[in-house]
């Protein structure tokens, strides 16, 4: 690889790595998903000559990292919360639980989007799915999450 290629990858990485992160970490847990991220961006330096050329680089990383992870998936998911500027945030004690049993689209796209604060544009550019797809599953997931946690009204 040139040091322009070497360039042009780190510029990349800096760019798809706390997205890839967060998005495996939402779907297949803290440790998985970051073991899978990682797997991801080496698999896109190795291939970065045909990688950088495809339209949505960050996507195909995400699919990789998908198969990947699906191979060593858990049974049990863990809540990796969102990072945090100071303290520690309050959550619902039921929320981890309430997630659980939401499906793994819907608990990517309601923790991308909610948690993580990702638009809907980015959180379907990454997983491959038109942005109307993300605004169902965090609508059915918000659906799911409430009557879990027994929530009559928007705070």
């Amino acid at each position: 690889m040139s040091d322009g290629d070497s360039s042009s990858y780190s510029t990349f990485h800096r760019r798809a790595e706390p997205r890839l992160r967060v998005a495996l970490v939402a779907a297949f847990g803290a440790d998985r998903g970051r073991e899978a991220a990682l797997e991801a961006l080496v698999y896109g330096w190795e291939h970065w000559e045909r990688v950088r050329e495809m339209e949505n680089p960050i996507g195909y990383l995400y699919r990789v990292a998908q198969r990947r992870a699906r191979r060593g998936q858990r049974r049990a998911w863990v809540l990796f919360p969102p990072p945090v500027s100071s303290g520690d945030p309050w959550v619902e004690p039921g929320l981890p639980n309430a997630l659980k049993d939401l499906s793994p689209a819907q608990r990517q796209a309601v923790v991308l989007v909610y948690a993580y604060g990702y638009p809907h544009r980015e959180v379907a550019e990454m997983l491959g799915v038109a942005p109307s797809t993300v605004q169902q599953h965090c609508d059915r997931g918000l659906r799911k999450l409430r009557s879990a946690l027994g929530v009559t009204a928007d705070a």
